[in-house]
């Protein structure tokens, strides 16, 4: 039967799918509108089932904040093209909106968006819309508890959070800012774990003994790189990234305010990423393969 442009045009407009595809679902339903939204809806979703295994590596981490608590969310795709894609930054703020109301990204993945799908649904469709894979990948919440809460995003690719004991929220992004920057592991010397400490002075020592120096000069040098070692990885040891000459520890008392805890994502940490061969790719296309 014959297609209408204007058919075509009402089933893109519901769909967001793309003009051949609206066209060759009207023309496999015989017009029929619901069943080619239908069709669309499955054809979609196997394409994203086949997206699945390949390498999402890049995308956003997005902010949402409720009174004295706040969430990050980290969702990947594989560009950084569609990363920037509107459709995925209004999915990336709908998720992180839904995210204050669960505890873990398995329950994220199950909240329902305003669309009536799970979230895992609607990304099923975005996936099949821009035609690469995409994750919800893992979400940190963090509660101020009465305290000062701060956050800060950088570039959509670092997200932080900071819960403060006393001081104000200028403070609190400055923080925010500062760990996004330097990205300490631990909070202060007394959160590092006794085993990160053994490993560290297990290396000086072998590092000062090569020196030939006597034992108790040794003992002295591992003391100190020790120390050194301890505040570059921890927040409170490290110099403030505003001022350098003085230490977030003592930025921190001379604000009366303490850190009660902090949160770090940063966009694809942890993800072997594939190394694209371009000449590869063009001389495969060249040759039609």
């Amino acid at each position: 039967m014959s297609i209408s442009a204007s058919q075509v045009k009402e089933l893109r407009e519901r769909t967001g799918a793309g003009m051949m595809e609206c066209k060759k679902a009207l023309v496999e339903t015989d017009g029929d509108m619901d069943a080619a939204i239908e069709h669309l809806r499955k054809s979609g979703l196997a394409k994203a089932d086949k997206k699945s295994d390949r390498v999402a590596a890049e995308g956003t981490v997005v902010m949402a904040e409720s009174g004295d608590s706040a969430v990050l969310v980290e969702i990947n795709c594989e560009t950084d093209f569609v990363a920037k894609d509107d459709n995925f930054r209004s999915f990336a703020d709908e998720v992180a909106g839904l995210a204050l109301t669960v505890d873990d990204v398995d329950a994220l993945n199950e909240a329902t968006t305003e669309g009536g799908q799970t979230v895992a649904e609607a990304a099923k469709q975005l996936i099949a819309k821009l035609g690469e894979n995409m994750q919800v990948r893992r979400m940190a919440k963090l509660s101020a508890e009465g305290g000062t809460m701060g956050g800060y995003i950088h570039g959509g690719r670092i997200g932080v959070l900071v819960a403060l004991e006393g001081g104000d929220e200028e403070l609190a992004r400055d923080l925010a800012m500062h760990i996004a920057a330097l990205n300490p592991a631990y909070r202060d010397v007394e959160d590092v774990p006794s085993d990160v400490i053994d490993s560290e002075k297990q290396i000086l020592v072998a590092q000062a003994e090569d020196s030939g120096k006597p034992p108790e000069i040794i003992e002295k040098m591992v003391t100190g790189r020790l120390n050194k070692r301890l505040a570059e990885i921890t927040l409170t040891g490290q110099p403030f990234v505003k001022d350098s000459d003085q230490t977030v520890g003592k930025l921190l008392k001379s604000k009366g305010a303490s850190i009660k805890g902090f949160v770090r994502l940063e966009v694809g940490e942890g993800i072997e990423k594939e190394e694209a061969d371009f000449a590869a790719e063009v001389m495969q296309q060249a040759k039609g393969g």
